[in-house]
């Protein structure tokens, strides 16, 4: 996006009545944004600095889309989350495979990404106990593996100690690790598993100024086939440049507390403009 001023040359008209150059504006918003705002030119066309950074941005985007989730060196990182949530020996997580054998294939079909392969359920089901679970947490790389990969764990860092500080105790079932996945395939690994509510966290479809952001889906009850979007909540743009991993921690912990209360997610289940903006070092009762 170029800017070119709409009421004079010379300048634009502040508030204050001063009068503010296109540079001037153009640096001032520019500051306030990533989106590409005020562009440089050079005569009628853009500055060739502009058109390297969109190219740059463009291939960064498509290299987070195409990349591959180092699923090995994750796993190695979430081992170290074991006692976060009382389980000093906690078992490795669970590596599962959408239906979708390759990334072309995934791409191309997005139904094959939210079903499991049979060796995949067949691993859940090895898992599986009489336990009824309240949540289920599942990591996806989605759209972009470098969202996950930087900052899925991060995340989990900052829920885990709140949810064992939740009134009553809550169970969390063995965290699932799935490649090649989308967001629905949450709903059956829930199912399996025999957990109440859901959460996924997934790399989100990179943008231009954005290629690694996470975004994390809370669906309550879900059913494999039949759970639609209206029924999920989502909390989109953790990264550093955005959402931060503790307000993202806070707001998944809010989403935990009233579904499990009202048991239900999804357009019924409001983000009050009143939710806490910090985890708390105390988790009061609820009502």
């Amino acid at each position: 996006m170029t800017f070119t001023p709409a009421n004079s040359k010379d300048g634009i008209e502040k508030a204050d009545g001063d009068s503010e150059r296109p540079a001037q504006l153009s640096a001032r918003l520019r500051s306030r944004t990533p989106a590409r705002v005020g562009l440089r030119r050079a005569g009628v066309t853009i500055a060739t600095t502009e058109l390297l950074d969109f190219q740059l941005a463009h291939a960064q985007a498509r290299d987070a889309v195409h990349a591959s989730l180092h699923s090995a060196s994750l796993i190695a990182e979430l081992l170290q989350l074991g006692p976060m949530w009382g389980a000093p020996d906690a078992a490795a997580p669970i590596l599962l495979h959408s239906a979708a054998r390759d990334r072309r294939t995934y791409l191309e079909r997005p139904d094959l990404g939210r079903s499991l392969t049979d060796e995949s359920r067949q691993r859940l089901a090895q898992s599986r106990c009489d336990t009824r679970y309240d949540v289920a947490l599942v990591i996806a790389d989605g759209l972009s593996a470098l969202a996950v990969e930087r900052h899925a764990v991060a995340v989990l860092k900052q829920l885990l100690p709140a949810l064992t500080r939740l009134p009553g105790g809550i169970q969390v079932a063995p965290l699932c690790l799935v490649e090649q996945g989308r967001v629905a395939i949450g709903d059956e690994i829930a199912q399996k598993l025999n957990a109440s509510l859901v959460v996924v966290l997934i790399g989100e479809r990179p943008g231009l100024s954005s290629p690694d952001s996470l975004g994390a889906y809370i669906t309550w009850q879900p059913r494999a086939g039949q759970t639609t979007d209206a029924e999920r909540n989502c909390i989109s743009n953790i990264r550093l440049e955005g959402l931060s991993y503790e307000l993202a921690a806070a707001r998944l912990l809010f989403y935990i507390r009233e579904a499990t209360r009202r048991r239900l997610t999804g357009v019924a289940l409001k983000d009050p403009d009143s939710v806490q903006r910090s985890l708390p070092d105390e988790i009061p009762s609820g009502d």
